[in-house]
């Protein structure tokens, strides 16, 4: 069976804090490494008032320190807001206080945010953007062995040897995984558009690597799982609400689930459109749900994420999603 991992955007509920959303993700990354997880990855953004995960690496670290032997990394650190020699630093530091392989570094090319906050980042958007191949290379270098004459070194990080992926919603990233040998991560849990396309483009042009000799794709699923169907799209509501006001220029805080939203069919069949890999439902409808992504997608491992309000209806979402990881591998 597949593995299944856990990807967190540490969401802010409305009336809620950081700290809040932090002892969360902690409880539930507890939760995950018990109920049999593979990784648990947080994600990068920024000037978003309902995702508190921004200092990605700290939350990684936090993580990492609260639990024993589930994977922790990011899904994704976003390279172009950063030195990669900074992130090789940061890394480094994280491989090397929860050593035995426990940290993955996946990365985006996107900015994880508006222009104006990636201009307050103190970044060139477009130079950033174009040099993030040379910057992957860079990257590996510093946590290779080093060689005679390296003048730069990631310290902590050299030799280190801390796993690389790449994480894309288009052909670009899928294409640069495949050259670099790198396995991948799509991103169809909030843009599924070119999904079945860039797994194809990833695994027919993949070159063997010293980091891996075949390809692995990882594929992005929403997952609302509830005890009943009708809660499980009651609950569902607080992703599409949030879905809506971020078409609207209006973020915010993750919006407690309601009946019935106030959308127009554009709003409604935008925000369907981009949460089309989406399984909603109780555990029969779930177990359907994902065997029908794995089919499709021929997925190497799938990483579920939830934005769901009320935190215990979230922990129970991911027990149901584990539980039907099991009834899936007992059936394959």
């Amino acid at each position: 069976m597949i593995p299944f991992s856990v990807l967190d955007l540490s969401p802010i509920p409305r009336g809620a804090t950081a700290a809040d959303a932090f002892a969360h993700s902690l409880d539930l990354a507890r939760h995950a490494e018990q109920w049999g997880f593979q990784r648990y990855w947080l994600a990068e953004h920024h000037n978003m008032t309902g995702i508190a995960s921004a200092a990605t690496s700290v939350m990684i670290g936090h993580i990492a320190a609260g639990t024993k032997t589930i994977r922790v990394g990011s899904g994704g650190i976003m390279l172009p807001n950063h030195a990669p020699l900074v992130i090789a630093e940061q890394f480094g530091t994280l491989a090397s206080l929860f050593p035995g392989r426990r940290i993955d570094l996946c990365l985006g090319r996107a900015p994880g945010t508006d222009q104006t906050t990636a201009c307050a980042m103190r970044r060139d958007l477009v130079g950033s953007a174009e040099s993030f191949p040379d910057d992957v290379v860079e990257l590996q270098r510093y946590f290779a062995d080093p060689v005679e004459g390296q003048r730069v070194r990631a310290v902590p990080g050299a030799g280190l040897h801390v796993p690389i992926w790449l994480l894309g919603s288009s052909l670009f990233s899928a294409q640069l995984a495949a050259a670099l040998g790198l396995p991948f991560a799509f991103a169809s849990h909030f843009a599924p558009d070119y999904l079945l396309t860039a797994l194809q483009v990833y695994r027919s042009q993949f070159r063997p690597s010293a980091s891996l000799d075949k390809p692995y794709a990882m594929v992005g699923v929403n997952v609302f799982a509830a005890d009943d169907a009708d809660q499980a799209r009651f609950l569902f509501t607080s992703l599409q609400q949030q879905f809506i006001n971020l078409r609207r220029g209006t973020p915010g805080q993750l919006p407690p689930p309601v009946e019935s939203i106030a959308w127009t069919e554009a709003e409604r069949a935008g925000v369907e459109h981009s949460l089309a890999c989406s399984v909603v439902g109780d555990r029969t409808d779930v177990e359907a749900g994902l065997r029908s992504v794995m089919e499709q997608t021929q997925a190497d491992e799938l990483i579920v994420t939830a934005q769901i309000f009320d935190h215990q209806a979230r922990l129970r979402s991911f027990e149901i999603t584990a539980q039907v990881r099991e009834t899936l591998g007992a059936t394959v």
